[in-house]
């Protein structure tokens, strides 16, 4: 005979050793791309978004990202610091702010490795839609179940460092 606690409890270890695996693997990516270009994750997905787009507003690339106003503007003051990234006023409309990387920001994205980030795209692009929507629903659930319901948490997995380190 089975006994469904103890079945039950290995799944919930099997459970809790993958979200481990997946924080381990992040936090690594994390600590070797602080090393080589000094940029957070969610710094250099902004500047990827930067590069990729050209000049753009900075509510658009929080919309892109996922992230908050608030968020937004800890990863911009943070990048211009570094010069990283420049603001420019609108021409038409100078209320507007479009953002454009530095020639430095330019030559930290060429040197800068492909993290967790790029190989989770590239796996992720290759499921099927179902598995897709099936892994999206699984991860928003455990999400769910943690507790964590900040709809202003960043879809990039590094958001509170943004906002609590220097």
């Amino acid at each position: 005979m089975i006994d469904m606690g103890a079945a039950l409890e290995d799944r919930t270890k099997t459970a809790l050793t993958a979200m481990r695996k997946i924080l381990r693997t992040t936090e690594l990516n994390s600590k070797r791309l602080m090393q080589e270009t000094g940029l957070t994750p969610s710094q250099l997905i902004f500047m990827q978004m930067l590069d990729d787009e050209h000049e753009q507003t900075a509510g658009f690339v929080a919309g892109r990202m996922g992230i908050t106003q608030a968020t937004t503007t800890a990863l911009l003051q943070k990048l211009e610091a570094q010069g990283m990234i420049q603001r420019r006023k609108g021409e038409t409309d100078r209320r507007q702010v479009w953002l454009s990387l530095t020639d430095a920001g330019h030559k930290v994205l060429q040197i800068a490795p492909d993290g967790v980030h790029a190989r989770f795209h590239q796996e992720f692009a290759a499921l099927e839609e179902w598995e897709q929507a099936m892994l999206i629903a699984s991860l928003e659930r455990v999400a769910a179940m943690l507790g964590n319901h900040d709809q202003g948490v960043a879809a990039v997995l590094d958001a509170t460092a943004v906002l609590s380190s220097d």
